[in-house]
């Protein structure tokens, strides 16, 4: 009897333990939802090399931060996507001085949100600054906008963006720049109007590696941003001719580096590629086949979408982008 009350009130206790357990995770969970964001600044003292001669300082999923890539060759360096505004430019620069003692020295910024295009400002005048034709339409007519929308955001964005400014382009290309670093190869191709009208792709041939510099074009289990300027048509392109440079199929496929979120392979351009040709043939059924009208077709492929891809971040974006398909069937 006394043995069976004492296992009675044991099962009782780790109960009562559980539950006590199960309430502070929760209070724990509901502490760091109400936490304040990191603030955006690039992590020193993280730069991986992810080829021989191709470097990263991650993101850290911390948001307005992008991977910056650090490409060192012989002879010069390319850095790409070197943050927002000159505090962060400035640490990318000490970063770049870790695992390069070029002088001679590049950047190039995937499209012109300030968080890619404003740390520019800290590299010397000696750094050549290369943009695509596209890509400075965009920073001039919709740069000094965005750099003030970003700035209201929060304190410290504010704080970072005070007097950015855009950077001029020193080399300015219409489709594609090739850059020789000295035993590895860049090539700069613009691409678009995808994520914005100007984005540029960074393909890195380095030695038996391959690397895709890819913005925000190509992300990792997350659903792309579409702007007013997107085409699903245009962002397919884009995919067809990525896929090209190294085949996720190949015995040595190409590192992939979105500019949000984890590295990743090619296989991250043919996910995001079955994501949109899902979205198309399901918008092509209901329009075409079934001639249902745009506010249906949007919302019930929107929400089949959200269903499917619920793993994956952002799932908010779906229904611009089912919106825009629609648009493009024909």
């Amino acid at each position: 009897m006394r043995i069976a009350w004492a296992r009675l009130r044991s099962r009782a206790l780790i109960g009562c333990f559980a539950a006590v357990s199960f309430a502070g995770a929760a209070v724990e969970a509901q502490q760091r939802a109400q936490a304040p964001a990191p603030a955006p600044l690039v992590r020193e003292g993280t730069t991986k090399k992810i080829a021989p001669h191709t470097y990263v300082i991650s993101d850290n999923s911390v948001q307005a931060v992008p991977n910056v890539g650090i490409i060192v060759g012989s002879r010069a360096t390319l850095v790409v996507d070197p943050g927002m505004g000159v505090r962060n430019g400035q640490a990318v620069l000490r970063e770049v001085a870790k695992v390069s003692k070029n002088t001679e020295l590049y950047v190039v910024s995937t499209h012109f949100h300030p968080e890619h295009a404003t740390g520019v400002a800290a590299f010397p005048a000696s750094a050549k600054y290369i943009v695509s034709q596209v890509q400075q339409a965009d920073i001039t007519e919709l740069g000094a906008g965005l750099v003030t929308q970003f700035a209201g955001r929060t304190p410290v964005m504010g704080d970072l963006l005070r007097g950015a400014t855009f950077r001029k382009a020193d080399i300015s290309f219409d489709k594609t720049h090739e850059l020789d670093l000295g035993g590895v190869k860049a090539t700069l191709l613009a691409v678009g109007p995808t994520h914005t009208r100007g984005d540029t792709v960074v393909w890195v041939e380095d030695e038996r590696d391959g690397v895709i510099f890819a913005g925000d074009v190509i992300m990792n289990q997350t659903i792309v941003s579409y702007s007013q300027y997107s085409s699903t048509t245009a962002w397919m392109n884009a995919l067809v001719q990525l896929n090209q440079l190294r085949p996720a199929e190949r015995e040595n496929p190409a590192v992939v580096v979105p500019s949000h979120g984890a590295v990743g392979t090619s296989n991250l351009i043919a996910y995001e590629r079955g994501f949109f040709q899902g979205i198309q043939a399901r918008v092509r059924e209901l329009k075409m086949d079934q001639g249902k009208a745009e506010n249906e077709v949007v919302m019930s492929v929107s929400e089949e979408f959200k269903t499917r891809y619920a793993m994956w971040n952002s799932p908010d974006r779906i229904t611009a982008i089912v919106s825009n398909v629609y648009q493009e069937t024909r």
